[in-house]
């Protein structure tokens, strides 16, 4: 055990090489103590009731630190069956398709490159675990939990689905990931104003999007970073237009969010760079909220509906979430006054954010 509590790698690559084995779904019936030290120091999970969840979100991100262009982060993807659609698959596909990765035999790869994937993988758990100024050791606090959606990977999801409201107007609150949500036609991002989405890996609404949207996850094939690219093609076809003024809302299409029902993913750039991090003006909320209503009225031909928007600025922009939560309250409020024909939602991680929206906040 090291002095900051995090296990040593030669633990870590031991417990690694058996999930190798068991496959991650393995994870529901024990997490191993090397594995559960680190995920909650990284805070990837709050206590007993998401550790399992919370170790898989792990992984994910220290795989693709490895980087997803780079051999060993994209053969680690597949040792551990992190692409979407093979969680489940028995370990000799997945070592197969690793193999593959190497351009050799399964054997030749048992016996080098997947010595090599453990050990770097081991030393990326780590290192996104001991990354100063994103996460640190956090308390757990568990919570009730409900099913999520079928077909989705387990998360932590308190309660969903609450009535609120947003001054007079009814609003739909969910207590839950961003990315386990369904049918809903609209969900907003929050960027910065130069429009460079959060890396996938990392536990913010930007990334959590980045991530889910990703399209073409094939062993053999390349991955398509849908969200990232459509901003980057609409920024290369304005020269010098960043940084965007703040509260300028961006679409694009909702890559593999649409096997959820979700039609579009309005990227709205709030975060000013200041220093190491972003600050936030609370006024830019009501911009972006606007703009993503006007937006979408120019789209309601393709038949959208109904539009979801997280705590905007609440996460790395530096905002408190009550600040952020009265500030689409009003927004949002006004926005129905002038146009009431929307269904409108919110989504948050934190049960306590909705109150802020009037809704009741059950019993633990």
């Amino acid at each position: 055990m090291n002095p900051d509590g995090l296990p040593d790698r030669a633990d870590l690559e031991r417990e690694l090489r058996n999930l190798r084995r068991g496959g991650l779904p393995a994870l529901r019936s024990l997490v191993p103590p090397g594995l559960r030290a680190v995920t909650l120091y990284a805070g990837y999970a709050r206590g007993e009731d998401d550790l399992a969840d919370g170790v898989e979100r792990l992984v994910h991100a220290a795989a693709e630190r490895l980087g997803t262009d780079d051999l060993i982060g994209r053969a680690a993807q597949r040792t551990f069956g992190l692409l979407p659609g093979h969680r489940g698959d028995p370990a000799a596909e997945r070592r197969r398709a690793a193999a593959k990765v190497y351009g050799v035999s399964d054997e030749r790869y048992r016996h080098s490159q997947e010595r090599r994937v453990i050990e770097q993988l081991a030393g990326a758990l780590l290192a996104e675990a001991r990354e100063p100024g994103v996460r640190g050791p956090r308390p757990a606090a568990p919570g009730p939990r409900h099913d999520c959606p079928t077909g989705a990977r387990p998360a932590p999801v308190p309660y969903t689905g609450l009535p609120g409201r947003a001054g007079s107007r009814p609003v739909t609150v969910h207590v839950s990931p961003i990315e386990l949500l369904r049918d809903i036609d609209v969900l907003v991002s929050s960027e910065n104003v130069h429009l460079e989405m959060s890396k996938s890996f990392r536990p913010t609404v930007s990334g959590a999007l980045r991530r889910s949207a990703v399209v073409g996850s094939a062993p053999e094939g390349p991955d398509t970073d849908v969200l990232a690219e459509e901003l980057a093609a609409w920024v290369r076809a304005r020269p010098g237009v960043l940084p965007l003024p703040p509260g300028t809302v961006v679409p694009t299409g909702p890559g593999a969010l649409a096997g959820r029902g979700v039609r579009r993913v309005y990227h709205a750039a709030l975060a000013i760079p200041d220093g190491r991090g972003y600050r936030v003006d609370p006024q830019s909320i009501a911009t972006a909220v606007a703009a993503c209503f006007t937006r979408a009225r120019e789209e309601r031909a393709a038949g959208l509906r109904s539009i979801c928007f997280p705590l905007l600025g609440a996460g790395r922009g530096g905002l408190d979430r009550r600040t952020s939560a009265e500030w689409l309250r009003w927004s949002i409020e006004d926005a129905l006054t002038a146009d009431p024909d929307w269904s409108v939602h919110i989504v948050t991680r934190y049960a306590e954010a909705a109150s802020y929206f009037d809704a009741k906040v059950p019993e633990p």
